[in-house]
């Protein structure tokens, strides 16, 4: 079904809103102004814009340790979420969660996770609960290039595939794993080629193109709904910060490389798409730019307003499992 215009210009409004979120962070960090670990998704935004405007609230996504777009992508708060980076009571985790650990189960969130690969047997398991109560509702698992070498990754697939889940897994392949190219941790090129052993579809898309995702995530769902099983895509594309922390991505890689694909950025290019095509103005998209610089400055200020914890609090939603 060919989307609307609402539908073209909400999904550019949240991948600039996914986009500033990440530079504000960054800002923040480097202003002493919050601690502690995050891992920025700046220049992947069409994967997770792409993706979550395939599936409604009542579906489920799993996320990364770079999971940040994801939750905005899915009607996250970006207020609740700088409150918990602030480790804030406001926060989605109440402050105790940090950037690794948000979730919100009232929009199908079921949480960024700091363990490389953890997130896909989560999704195989909300995949699973779904079919067991005739839901009809799918999960999206996020995960990187590297947590394809994890064995979580191919235990995940293969029960979801014996069992036909409707589970689709998401490969964010930015071509590294922390600091080490792909090409240096796999012999293989295309991680989508993986779906092969499972007996599953495999596909490899342009993760810079937010309507390539869009359409390629849409299919592997629909085919899902029809209890057809899952799908794994792979989608290419790029971080620009660092691993970790802020830094400007040149630590370790080389300058060319981050110029080119700085030269494909997603946002600009759909900018320019939505501005060819009549569904914005070059006004119009101006406009939103600056609503959404707004949007997150606002959020900056309600989570540096927002009280500490109190001490009460400290066990209050802690679990602990029995061995």
């Amino acid at each position: 079904m060919p989307l609307s215009n609402e539908q073209l210009t909400e999904m550019y409004r949240l991948m600039l809103r996914v986009r500033l979120f990440e530079e504000g962070v960054a800002r923040l960090l480097r202003e002493g102004r919050i601690v502690g670990v995050v891992h920025l998704s700046a220049g992947q935004e069409a994967v997770a814009v792409g993706a979550c405007s395939a599936v409604s609230r009542e579906d489920w996504i799993t996320s990364t340790h770079r999971g940040h777009g994801h939750l905005i992508a899915k009607g996250g708060d970006v207020r609740r979420m700088f409150a918990e980076l602030f480790g804030r009571v406001d926060g989605y985790c109440r402050g105790k969660g940090g950037s690794m650990h948000i979730a919100d189960l009232e929009l199908g969130i079921l949480g960024a996770n700091g363990i490389v690969g953890a997130g896909l047997p989560i999704a195989v398991g909300a995949a699973f609960a779904s079919n067991y109560r005739g839901e009809g509702a799918v999960c999206l698992s996020f995960f990187g290039d590297g947590a394809t070498n994890q064995g979580t990754f191919h235990e995940a697939l293969n029960m979801a595939a014996v069992l036909k889940l409707p589970a689709i897994f998401i490969c964010e392949n930015n071509l590294y794993g922390e600091w080490t190219s792909q090409e240096r941790h796999q012999v293989i090129r295309d991680v989508a080629d993986r779906a092969t052993a499972y007996g599953i579809p495999g596909r490899v898309t342009d993760g810079m193109d937010v309507l390539g995702v869009h359409e390629t995530v849409a299919e592997a769902v629909e085919r899902a709904r029809r209890g057809e099983g899952p799908a794994l895509l792979e989608f290419k594309t790029y971080r620009y910060f660092d691993h970790v922390g802020a830094g400007d991505g040149t630590q370790a890689r080389p300058s060319e490389e981050l110029e080119e694909w700085r030269s494909r950025d997603p946002i600009p290019a759909f900018r320019r798409r939505l501005i060819q095509e009549g569904v914005l103005t070059e006004a119009q998209a101006d406009a939103i730019g600056r609503e959404e610089e707004e949007t997150t400055e606002e959020g900056i200020r309600f989570a540096e307003a927002s009280p500490w914890p109190e001490t009460d609090l400290l066990l209050t939603d802690v679990y602990a499992g029995g061995g």
